[in-house]
């Protein structure tokens, strides 16, 4: 008998998949523009169809704390049990707790004021 390959992508047929009308390359881009800070939670949602700065299938779904940012990735810190790991995700595959979300519509609303201003 032949070993089966174990890739990176491998065991991954139902949690990297997407629905008919969601398929394409370009995430929606309201998730790129989020600007995430040092200290904000945040969801880890593998999009499948972008392959840079893509976590390990056993992250998907869990949520981390962004300690930094690299280039276009986040640093992200990630507790698997007693472990805290740091991850390079790319703003793909990250999504905004309802709590992060909050401090950045406030952040785009005061943005907005200061324009209407002057």
């Amino acid at each position: 008998m032949v070993k089966a390959p174990r890739g990176f992508r491998h065991r991954t047929r139902k949690l990297l998949r997407k629905h008919v009308r969601e398929r394409g390359a370009i995430p929606s881009l309201s998730l790129l523009m989020y600007e995430y800070k040092p200290g904000d939670k945040v969801y880890i949602v593998i999009n499948p169809s972008v392959m840079k700065g893509m976590p390990h299938r056993r992250y998907h779904g869990k949520v981390g704390v962004v300690v930094g940012k690299r280039g276009k990735s986040y640093e992200v810190e990630v507790r698997v049990g007693s472990k805290i790991k740091r991850l390079f995700i790319r703003s793909e595959h990250l999504r905004p707790t309802p709590e992060t979300r909050q401090r950045l519509e406030e952040e785009f609303k005061k943005a907005l004021q200061e324009l209407r201003k002057s």
